[in-house]
């Protein structure tokens, strides 16, 4: 019994140095946890843990009925001492065995978080790097963006100047073709009043011969 005892511990105090320690046998032995940690590992453990509960139990209760006898007695007989060392080393080996338990199940629990604190840390890193590089990529494309703007402000302007350039010419132009309007019309009338004279000519011209005939 104390031979499997000190053989548990030292094997569980071995188990904690590998994997409070980053050695290459820390992720076979994570691994391992996992494996046992899963299916029917869990009930395994638990029936060993209560085994040791259970024994653990009985030897301090075996402890309590050497400490009544020796009381009831007055004195300690050899026999009941060496029980009495005995059920305590037992128990001291088993409280210890426990611990260590305990230790090597938070041990891994906590080396589980921390590499997936770790994996989710990178994921973010990533998705902040491509981030980062997506903003570069749209200040590139915002800085192509407004020289593109700037060009067309200044050919828009240009345009402007034409156009009002365009507009003074087509207003001259407009007051030409006023001015040669109101000259036709001038020539209208003055052909309307020289057809009226020719008219009135004609018309005189032709009563004179009439009267030359009739004399």
């Amino acid at each position: 019994m104390l031979h499997l005892l000190y053989t548990a511990i030292f094997s569980e105090m071995l188990l904690i140095l590998t994997l409070v320690f980053k050695t290459p046998l820390r992720k076979l032995v994570i691994i391992s946890l996992d494996r046992v940690k899963r299916g029917r590992g869990p009930i395994v453990v638990s029936t060993v843990g209560a085994t040791l509960v259970v024994v653990l139990s009985s030897s301090l209760y075996s402890m309590a009925k050497i400490q009544q006898r020796t009381l009831e007695a007055g004195i300690l007989n050899p026999t009941d001492q060496v029980l009495m060392s005995k059920h305590m080393l037992e128990a001291s080996l088993m409280g210890f065995l426990l611990f260590l338990s305990l230790m090597i199940d938070r041990l891994h629990h906590y080396i589980r978080e921390l590499r997936l604190l770790r994996k989710t840390m990178e994921a973010i890193k990533k998705q902040s790097r491509s981030f980062e590089d997506g903003k570069n990529g749209h200040t590139e494309e915002l800085k192509t963006l407004t020289e593109e703007i700037a060009t067309l402000k200044s050919k828009i302007k240009k345009l402007e100047s034409e156009c009002e350039a365009k507009g003074h010419a087509a207003k001259s132009l407009e007051t030409e073709v006023e001015a040669h309007k109101k000259q036709s019309e001038g020539f209208l009338m003055e052909y309307d009043r020289l057809l009226e004279d020719n008219q009135s000519l004609r018309s005189q011209l032709q009563s004179l011969e009439q009267s030359s005939l009739q004399s």
